[in-house]
Parts: C-alpha cells; structure tokens; sequence
C-alpha cells in the first residue's frame, strides 16, 4: 500500500486494487490538491468546497460521507461520529471518523476531530495499523491531545495531518510541537510511505510526510 499526504486531512491511499481518497479540497488559491482518480472518497466533515473538489477526482468513486458500515470493492470502510470541537459540534460541527481495511492493514482516519475519544469510541476502532491524526490544534485537536491519542489508540503507525504549511494560511500550529510531544523530534519528512502488514514496525513509529504545498 502506498500512502501520500495531499495536505489538510486529505489522503490519497493506494492499495493492490482500489485507491480511496479522503477529504479531497480545494487550495486557497481555488486549485485542487487531489490530483488522481479514486475508487472511494470519504469526506470527515461538510465543507462548502466540496462539490467542486470531488468533481476534479477522476474515475466514478463511491461516496462516503458519514457514519455507517460500508463495502466497496472489497474495502470495509466503518464511519463513526465524532465532533469538530469540545462541545458535541455546536462550534466547529460533526465530524465522522474512518476505520478502513485495505489490503489486510487497518486505517484509521481522524478527520477534523476536535476533542478526546472515549473508551467506547476507541473500542469502536479497533485495532489500528496506522493512525492519520490531526495535530495542529485551533480548529481540531492540539499536539498534546493527539499525543495523549496516540497512547490511548496504540496504533504502530502515526501519520500527521492538518498542521501549518508553507501552502496554508490557517492558523495551524507546525508538526514539531507533536513531534516534540511524543519525543519524535527531527524526523525528515517523506515523499510516500509504503507499507504492507509484513513490514509493519513492532513498536509505533512516527512518519512525517511531505505536503504538496
């Protein structure tokens, strides 16, 4: 499997047969950052970008965007409700977290989460071969609470996300304070990553990759 980062919360996961995107948006410069054709697309949360973003994907890919159980191509995808901030989505809005199976590894994505996860919520996830988490707080969760996350989650895999670029004017905090968190510091960032339930680390490992802008 082969993960790229395409900025913000967007992923672009390729597996053996099927290629899922997450949270496909437009740049502020009104360009789309997701430039590759997806079988499934699975948005976290509503944007009012949206059309227009999953209109510049290729191919025809099945549309998730929200809680449920689903089965496309051989792909499990389970969405769980969650929120964009502290107070059950009354600030920020809903927010739905993504637990995928896809060539025998298990994804999960966080979106835009905006606070801690319960025991039951956790529970619910299950077991996590790699994390996609966000760390750049304001507008979701901050370097020491997805530390605190990646603790209570355990995955072997920690894939950051959502935190100031050079190609974003939100005001996000850099990946150092999460790296510095969980003691991480320094870490070269990387094109892709690749990965495979065989060569997956023993202990979690901290991935750090490089954003298209």
């Amino acid at each position: 499997m082969e993960i790229n980062w395409l900025g913000q919360s967007s992923f672009r996961i390729k597996g053996k047969q099927v290629t899922v995107i997450t949270d496909p948006y437009l740049s502020e410069a009104g360009n789309n950052l997701n430039r590759s054709s997806a079988d499934i697309l699975c948005l976290s949360y509503k944007s009012p970008d949206d059309d227009a973003a999953i209109e510049k994907i290729g191919g025809e890919p099945y549309i998730i965007q929200g809680p449920g159980e689903y089965e496309v191509s051989n792909v499990l995808v389970i969405g769980l409700p969650s929120y964009q901030d502290e107070s059950s989505g009354s600030i920020r809005g809903k927010n739905t977290i993504y637990a995928l199976e896809v060539d025998e590894l298990s994804i999960c994505h966080l979106g835009r989460l905006g606070h801690l996860l319960t025991d039951e919520q956790i529970e619910a996830i299950g077991n996590v071969d790699v994390l996609l988490l966000p760390v750049g707080g304001n507008i979701t969760i901050n370097a020491a609470t997805a530390a605190k996350l990646v603790r209570n989650i355990d995955p072997k895999v920690v894939i950051p996300m959502h935190y100031k670029t050079s190609g974003t004017s939100l005001e996000l905090d850099p990946v150092d304070k999460f790296l510095s968190e969980v003691g991480s510091q320094g870490l070269p960032a990387q094109s892709k990553y690749n990965v495979t339930k065989n060569n997956l680390p023993q202990t979690t490992q901290v991935i750090v990759l490089e954003s298209p802008a």
